[in-house]
C-alpha cells in the first residue's frame, strides 16, 4: 500500500500526539495522586463523546477509590475463592494488588438493550469510551490500563457492584500516577494494516 504519510503541516498537533504516544501502564505501577474533582468529571465526559449508534447510552462506569477499594479487594478475593476453592495466595495478592495500588478503578460495563441495534454495537460504543478515557487520561498525564480476564466477567462482582438485568461487566480501567518510566511497547507497521481499495 502507498504510506499516508505525515500530516501536510508536517508536525502533529498536540492533540494526535497524544494519541499517538499513549501506551498501557502496568497496573502494579500506579500509585498516587489519580485524577479528581473536575479533573476526573471531564475525563469522564469524553466516553460519552464516543459513537453511539440510536443514542442508547450503554456506558456503565462504577468508581472504586479511597477506602472502598479494601472493600473491593476483599469482594474480589471471595470472588476468586469461590471460582476456584484451590486459588493460591499469590495469585490473589496479584488482583488485589492492583486494586490497593492505584488509586482508582472504574469497573466497566455496558448496559445492553434488545431491539434493532445489535448487541455487539453496544458493546463496541462502551469500547470506544474506554478509549477516549484511556487517551484522556495520558493526555493530562496520568497512566491507566484497562483489564479484563475472569474477575472482568465475574457475574458475583457484577452484583457487588450494584449491575443489574441487561448489565454486562467488562472488566476495569486502572488509573493512577507512574511509578517510574515505562518503555512503550513496538507498534506494528501501518503497512500490516492499513491498504487502498482501488474497485
Amino acid at each position: 500500500m502507498n504510506d499516508p504519510g505525515p500530516l501536510s503541516s508536517g508536525t502533529a498537533s498536540p492533540v494526535l500526539e497524544a494519541l499517538l504516544t499513549r501506551h498501557s501502564i502496568p497496573a502494579q505501577l500506579l500509585r498516587a495522586p489519580g485524577p479528581e474533582g473536575e479533573l476526573l468529571h471531564r475525563i469522564l465526559e469524553t466516553a460519552l463523546r464516543a459513537p453511539d449508534h440510536g443514542g442508547l447510552h450503554p456506558w456503565r462506569f462504577v468508581l472504586i477509590r479511597g477506602e472502598a477499594r479494601t472493600r473491593w479487594a476483599a469482594a474480589v478475593e471471595e470472588a476468586m475463592r469461590a471460582r476456584d476453592p484451590s486459588v493460591t495466595q499469590p495469585m490473589i495478592d496479584k488482583q488485589c494488588g492492583r486494586i490497593l495500588n492505584a488509586p482508582l478503578t472504574i469497573a466497566v460495563a455496558a448496559h445492553i438493550r434488545e431491539g434493532k441495534i445489535p448487541e455487539v454495537e453496544q458493546i463496541l460504543t462502551v469500547g470506544a469510551g474506554v478509549m477516549n478515557l484511556l487517551n484522556a487520561f495520558h493526555a493530562e498525564g496520568f497512566g491507566a490500563i484497562w483489564l479484563t480476564g475472569a474477575n472482568g466477567y465475574d457475574s458475583i462482582l457484577a452484583r457487588r457492584l450494584g449491575l443489574g438485568e441487561g448489565e454486562r461487566l467488562l472488566g476495569y480501567v486502572f488509573v493512577g500516577t507512574p511509578d517510574g518510566e515505562v518503555r512503550p511497547s513496538r507498534r506494528p507497521e501501518l503497512s500490516a494494516h492499513v491498504t487502498d481499495w482501488a474497485g
